[in-house]
């Protein structure tokens, strides 16, 4: 631990320039006088570094003392600052250890690619999880990630959205997925491979039991057919349904890509009143109940009846309420 803490500091000032104690101790989260032990120490050590006393003072290393990193361009050194995913990193723990691999690059790239790498980082940020979604808790993704990295089977409670609601599975862990802010597993469960969403796991135990991946499999190659056979599934039928301009507008950030897609495919030519008709799949009558309500005015359904007669009804309900009493607020 004290070795890696040495490391860091001469890696900080190699990137950072001048630093106070307070300032190292802040970004190492250990008191001053830590930082003092270890600068005596790396004074041992013959590392060229000195400090100034007084306000401005610090601690500095000497010019030229630098470790190069050779081999990478312009691009390639880019590359790997925006390939970083903060979140999802801290969420399996690795936080911390992205954070001193970054530092590490930094303090080794020459000047001309620090600089780039540092503007890369001010200037790009990735945030991976959907709109108006909160992350979801995922207590056992560290554990689930340890067994798919080191091929060790897991024993594990499971909620699932059919009944049984909560079920035991002993699961051979292959690859874990991020999709839109959520992690998923994907496992050998008996003959199948199956896909789990690992905040749903209730409870986990570690086995000793190696696992042995099937061969030939591919994570990526994987998770493309079971996305393609999860959207086949969700496409119950479809909605003929004519879309005002600002509906049509406002398409894209209400509804899934799936359907927006299905739109852009569909969509006639615009009739006398600007409106536009288009064909889109929908999961069932409940479900597409809830989506079209959300365009409001700016959406009528031609079909199916059933589906027009429910937002008929729906429609009615509303104004009935609206039309009644105000209600008093004290």
């Amino acid at each position: 631990m004290r070795a890696s803490r040495l490391v860091s500091i001469l890696l900080l000032l190699q990137t950072r320039g001048r630093m106070t104690a307070q300032e190292l101790a802040d970004r190492l989260e250990v008191s001053v006088r830590t930082i003092y032990r270890d600068v005596e120490s790396l004074h041992g050590a013959g590392i060229p570094l000195y400090g100034d006393a007084g306000p401005k003072g610090g601690y500095q290393l000497l010019d030229g003392y630098r470790t190069k990193l050779t081999g990478l361009t312009t691009d390639e050194a880019e590359s790997l600052f925006l390939a970083g995913l903060p979140g999802p990193a801290a969420e399996l723990g690795l936080g911390a250890v992205v954070t001193a691999a970054q530092l590490k690059l930094m303090a080794a790239l020459p000047v001309e690619l620090r600089d780039r790498a540092g503007r890369i980082q001010e200037r790009f940020l990735l945030d991976a999880p959907a709109w108006y979604r909160d992350p979801e808790p995922v207590t056992y993704l560290p554990a689930v990630a340890d067994a798919v990295w080191n091929e060790r089977r897991i024993q594990v409670r499971y909620r699932r959205w059919k009944a049984p609601q909560e079920v035991e599975r002993l699961l051979d862990p292959y690859g874990l997925v991020i999709k839109a802010g959520r992690w998923y597993l994907v496992a050998g469960a008996g003959e199948d491979v199956r896909t789990y969403r690992v905040s749903q796991i209730l409870e986990l135990h570690p086995l000793p039991e190696a696992v042995t991946r099937p061969g030939g499999f591919d994570l990526a190659a994987y998770w493309r057919d079971y996305l393609a056979a999860f959207e086949a599934r969700l496409r119950w039928g479809e909605a003929v349904v004519r879309l005002s301009p600002r509906g049509l507008e406002r398409l894209a950030d209400l509804m899934t890509p799936g359907m927006v897609a299905a739109a852009q495919r569909s969509a006639q030519p615009p009739d006398a009143d600007g409106w536009t008709r288009v064909t889109v799949p929908i999961e069932s009558i409940e479900h597409a109940l809830g989506e079209f309500l959300r365009l409001g005015t700016d959406a009528e359904v031609l079909a199916p009846a059933e589906l027009r007669d429910r937002l008929c009804a729906a429609a009615q309900e509303l104004a009935a309420r609206y039309e009644g009493p105000k209600v008093s607020l004290h």
